[in-house]
């Protein structure tokens, strides 16, 4: 059913409650919609509050989570309660909140923001997904700016950083500040700029401005036993 609060100027949707605003489509247990005017004005929508089952869909993929703010205004969704947003390539979980900026056709994920893509991942403390449009309307992450304890991973190396940014279309990342680069045969390697190749797992360093590439090497077991990286290490 829907209720009208007057004195608190809200409309209240339970069960199966739907929304729409020109592309967007948010679906929850609960939609609380907050209005300025009436009294001979006419209303207008200022806030949406979401409760229970949150899902949002636009062009840029399926979010979801169990409560949403979303300002009207603005045109800011915050969501929150283990937040996920899945486009047609990637995935993005956090751990606090999920924002999606339509105006600025950003996605920031906050608290633990991990960016999955088949097999490797990004993580950080926080997340900004870039959103391009393409002519036919369709919008797609291009890149991902990664802030504070940025982890890449991919089938052959852990690489850490203080900040990074990743090229969705290339596959590329940039990472700098502080990179350790792990192998997975245990080598080792410090730096202060590094190139991750994210589709072949391979990873360049550079000492850039932060002094010298420092590292400690792995040898090979005694016998010569192979290496138990996969093959895209021995690039």
């Amino acid at each position: 059913g829907i209720e009208w609060q007057q004195k608190s100027r809200a409309y209240i949707a339970r069960g199966n409650a739907h929304a729409v605003q020109g592309d967007s489509v948010v679906d929850a247990d609960q939609l609380v919609a907050y209005y300025e005017g009436g009294d001979g004005e006419a209303t207008r929508i200022t806030r949406i509050d979401a409760d229970g089952s949150v899902k949002l869909t636009s062009p840029s993929g399926v979010a979801t989570g169990t409560k949403a703010v979303y300002n009207v205004a603005q045109r800011i969704l915050v969501l929150t309660g283990s937040p996920r947003l899945v486009t047609a390539t990637d995935r993005i979980d956090a751990r606090d909140s999920l924002e999606y900026w339509r105006d600025k056709n950003i996605v920031v994920a906050r608290g633990n923001a991990v960016a999955r893509r088949d097999d490797k991942r990004l993580s950080a403390d926080v997340l900004v997904g870039n959103i391009a449009t393409a002519k036919d309307g369709t919008q797609k992450i291009v890149r991902i700016d990664a802030y504070n304890n940025v982890v890449v991973v991919t089938p052959t190396d852990t690489v850490r950083a203080a900040r990074g940014s990743y090229s969705v279309e290339t596959g590329i990342s940039h990472l700098m500040g502080s990179v350790k680069i792990t192998r997975c045969d245990g080598t080792q390697l410090n730096g202060s700029e590094a190139r991750v190749d994210m589709n072949s797992g391979r990873a360049t360093l550079s000492s850039g401005s932060g002094g010298p590439v420092r590292g400690i090497l792995v040898p090979a077991k005694k016998g010569g036993a192979a290496s138990t990286c996969p093959k895209a290490a021995k690039k």
